[in-house]
């Protein structure tokens, strides 16, 4: 009888790790698949994805050229640059020294910085981190060289106006992440860099430096491609935002590296647990409207709240604490960037490893990309239809916006027409759709008929700036023609 009772329990114990075995490889085989699909269709050089779930790294592969030039294959030792993911590692930076007491969300940043206008005296650490501080954005303005120093870059800066009053909404801002290295600087009397290496890659020897010359070629990295819509082909992008812009979107690092990182992150290794939930709680702006945490995005799938950020609308980390769920998405250019390809994988992926993180809206959207990228545009169209058919009280204005601006910019214009043309159709009280389709209609030359469109965005939205100045530059163009 025992003899039976521990035979049954062995065959138990193999049959559930046998199922076991066979869903992790059905799931393994469904992120393969969708994962090339993806590739294929952005036409994407290469791409490396980690998932984490119940604290094991249940999917880490490779994919494509590291090099084009070099047909160098993407693998674990690839260093990709974070572009604007690098700012999660500085919340973390921030967080710790806030942990020590040396910092607080409170603080004046007039307390770090000197020789601040009036305007900014008020302004709070929480302001920079939440994007509320309303400050004039560095990166907009050309008389700022990345090639000055600090003080000659706040001397003009300081002659720019506020964007709004701090706390009222969010507007994502490269100063605010300026700012956050010179505090962090201040305080810690070292460079930012070795802060940051020394306090969260004590001990990784290779795979992370910090870098915001996106050209710049090293050993077993990425350099950032640009898609050419009129060669059709990637050139190696020229950028090169300068030591200041290292907190914002410097960091290179490889997936193994980033995988570790966010293991010492879930093993409160960094931060308390207490402390790194508070960075996720939501910033109270004035507006009540905007949703935004400290430092991290807020994104509900399937009602399910993660907090993660994207980066050059190329690479993205997004935490699902609830579901004990982490992915991650690093590429080296895409042919559509627009269409944020790494917000999709992340959501998509998300759904086949776990059910409950199916957002139908969210996949939807997606395939409704896949079909206008792939698809002839009447076919196209008819999935769209039948898709809001179905869902009459899904809103996709803001994607056939970008759908239809992205087939025109890679020299589908007829079809991005239509495509603007549906949105119309879809949204016939938006003026901001009736702007977007005489856009359309005057890359096109037709002049008439934009000119139209135009003052029906006008009669949808007075304030419309934009309309008024196409409507006067358009009555020229048509006077020069008669």
């Amino acid at each position: 009888m025992k003899n039976s009772f521990f035979i049954l329990s062995l065959l138990l114990v193999f049959n559930l790790t046998f199922s076991q075995k066979k869903e992790d490889q059905l799931t393994e085989q469904k992120i393969d698949n969708y994962i090339k699909e993806v590739i294929a269709i952005n036409e994407i050089p290469g791409v490396a994805l980690g998932v984490v779930k119940d604290g094991k790294v249940i999917y880490e592969k490779y994919f494509g050229k590291a090099v084009l030039e070099e047909n160098k294959a993407v693998d674990k030792n690839t260093a990709f640059k974070l572009f604007s993911t690098t700012k999660l590692i500085t919340n973390i930076g921030v967080f710790q020294l806030i942990e020590k007491g040396k910092l607080s969300l409170e603080d004046p940043i007039s307390k770090y910085i000197d020789n601040l206008p009036n305007e900014w005296q008020t302004i709070q650490v929480k302001n920079l981190l939440s994007h509320s501080s309303g400050l004039p954005n560095i990166i907009r303005f050309e008389d700022i060289k990345i090639t000055m120093s600090f003080d000659e870059k706040m001397a003009i800066l300081a002659k720019k106006p506020m964007e709004f009053v701090t706390g009222n909404e969010y507007s994502y801002n490269q100063t605010n992440y300026l700012f956050l290295t010179k505090i962090m600087e201040k305080i810690t009397s070292i460079t930012f860099e070795n802060y940051i290496l020394q306090n969260q890659f004590p001990a990784i020897q290779s795979g992370i430096y910090f870098s915001s010359n996106f050209g710049e070629n090293r050993p077993n990295s990425v350099p950032r491609y640009n898609y050419n819509i009129e060669t059709k082909k990637y050139v190696r992008s020229t950028s090169n935002f300068g030591y200041d812009a290292h907190s914002a979107n410097g960091l290179n690092i490889t997936l193994q590296n980033f995988i570790r990182w966010n293991e010492n992150l879930d093993k409160d290794v960094y931060l308390n647990k207490e402390t790194k939930y508070s960075m996720w709680k939501p910033f109270t702006f004035a507006n009540n409207t905007d949703r935004f945490a400290y430092g991290w995005e807020i994104v509900p799938v399937n009602k399910i709240l993660s907090y993660g950020f994207t980066g050059g609308n190329e690479t993205a980390f997004r935490k699902f604490p609830d579901n004990k769920l982490t992915i991650i998405f690093l590429a080296n250019g895409h042919k559509y960037s627009n269409l944020y390809v790494q917000s999709q994988v992340i959501n998509h992926v998300a759904s086949i490893v776990d059910k409950s993180l199916t957002d139908e809206y969210y996949l939807a959207g997606e395939k409704i990309n896949q079909n206008f990228l792939k698809l002839n545009i009447e076919e196209a169209k008819q999935n769209y239809l039948d898709t809001k058919k179905s869902h009459p009280d899904w809103d996709f204005e803001y994607r056939l916006n970008i759908i239809g601006y992205t087939l025109i910019d890679h020299g589908r214009i007829s079809d991005g027409i239509k495509v603007l043309e549906l949105n119309t159709i879809e949204n016939p009280k938006s003026g901001n759709a009736f702007d977007s389709l005489a856009d359309g209609y005057f890359r096109n030359n037709q002049f008439e008929i934009s000119k139209e469109n135009y003052k029906k965005s006008l009669e949808l939205k007075p304030d419309n700036a934009n309309a008024k100045e196409m409507l006067a530059k358009i009555d020229k163009l048509l006077e020069k023609k008669s």
